[in-house]
């Protein structure tokens, strides 16, 4: 199918994704304010549709009923004959023009089909292979959008993903107590001496969850090192975007860890100040410094593999069409005069 026959999101599918981007994640709503507009459009598509199917599996309380529904759409998505849903008609338009595989989305529903079976992750690596689906597959997804197929960068993209779900599971371990729920490894509890069953039945403050929480926040802040590396491989446009979904969710991390023992009592919150230096620092730095390349994830392999194989977009224009792309652009320029001026002077960056 050529260009011109290719579906398009109406603007007035867009909007109602926005609106589900800007009430169902601030963080993410405002790094996305930072991407051009080529890409920030369809990454609220992609939202918009994760956010559904992830309400509609908590709404149905796990039913295999809710899941089978939601492949029913994702097969009529990819027909290009989605149901009159917004977030379905703007994700066909998307998934066609940007060729993302179907195997991306389907590990995102298997994930959320985890979460409806209260399943239980006994090691570290058993909760990357969670958070590969829920969160390292948007990552792809994400890199897909952006016209990058290389595998460096779109594993990184996926440890993108996998740490910020990393961060959100160290900040949300009460909230999810209360639903039943337990993300940290069961291994760790037991051998600091606490049993998972017992302490779900009854979830109070414990030492031994603390702990857990700073080695899960350890295990996020190596990945996000990882990620820095990646972001300087991205079109150069996408990078600020990029950047600040990486600090704004570290930061989520870093607040929790502040807060102690306190975190258990109230969800930790990035202060509004913090957020708007986080922000500004994502648009200056475009070049970080990562910690080199890396193999991906044994988790995300076969979402790395899958996206690495998409052909390019339809509508290969470059992000730099974007009317913001100038002044990133001017960044990027001041930068490498100021690396060549000082060569050994280090960058600056966000405590």
């Amino acid at each position: 199918m050529s260009d011109a026959m290719a579906p398009q999101v109406s603007p007035i599918d867009l909007a109602a994704c926005r609106e589900l981007m800007r009430g169902g994640s601030r963080s993410f709503f405002a790094a996305s304010l930072l991407l051009p507009r080529a890409v920030r459009e369809p990454a609220c598509a992609l939202y918009a549709f994760c956010r559904i199917a992830d309400d509609e599996i908590d709404a149905s309380g796990g039913s295999p009923h809710a899941l089978e529904a939601l492949r029913l759409r994702l097969d009529a998505v990819y027909r290009l004959a989605p149901t009159p849903h917004p977030a379905d008609r703007a994700l066909a338009a998307v998934v066609h023009r940007y060729h993302i595989p179907r195997a991306l989305p389907e590990a995102l529903l298997e994930g959320f089909a985890w979460d409806a079976q209260g399943r239980r992750y006994e090691t570290f690596d058993d909760v990357c292979d969670y958070a590969a689906r829920v969160a390292g597959a948007v990552g792809a997804m994400m890199a897909l959008l952006m016209g990058v197929r290389g595998a460096e960068p779109l594993a990184r993209a996926c440890d993108l993903g996998v740490a910020m779900q990393l961060s959100n599971i160290a900040r949300d371990v009460r909230e999810d107590a209360a639903m039943g729920r337990l993300y940290l490894p069961c291994a760790w509890l037991r051998d600091d001496g606490l049993d998972p069953d017992a302490w779900l039945a009854d979830p109070q403050p414990h030492p031994a969850i603390e702990r857990a929480v700073l080695r899960l926040l350890a295990q996020a802040d190596a990945l996000y090192r990882r990620v820095d590396g990646g972001v300087a491989r991205l079109p150069l446009p996408c990078r600020p975007g990029i950047n600040a979904a990486r600090r704004l969710y570290a930061a989520i991390g870093h607040e929790v860890r502040r807060r102690g023992p306190q975190a258990w009592h109230s969800r930790a919150v990035v202060p509004a100040s913090r957020k708007a230096w986080l922000l500004a620092q994502a648009v200056v730095q475009l070049w970080p410094r990562g910690a080199g390349t890396a193999p991906p994830l044994p988790a995300n392999r076969h979402l790395v593999h899958a996206a690495a194989s998409a052909p390019p977009p339809l509508d290969d224009r470059p992000a730099v069409l974007d009317r913001t792309a100038w002044v990133i652009d001017l960044f990027d320029r001041l930068e490498r005069q100021e690396r060549a001026r000082y060569p050994l002077r280090r960058p600056v960056r966000a405590s």
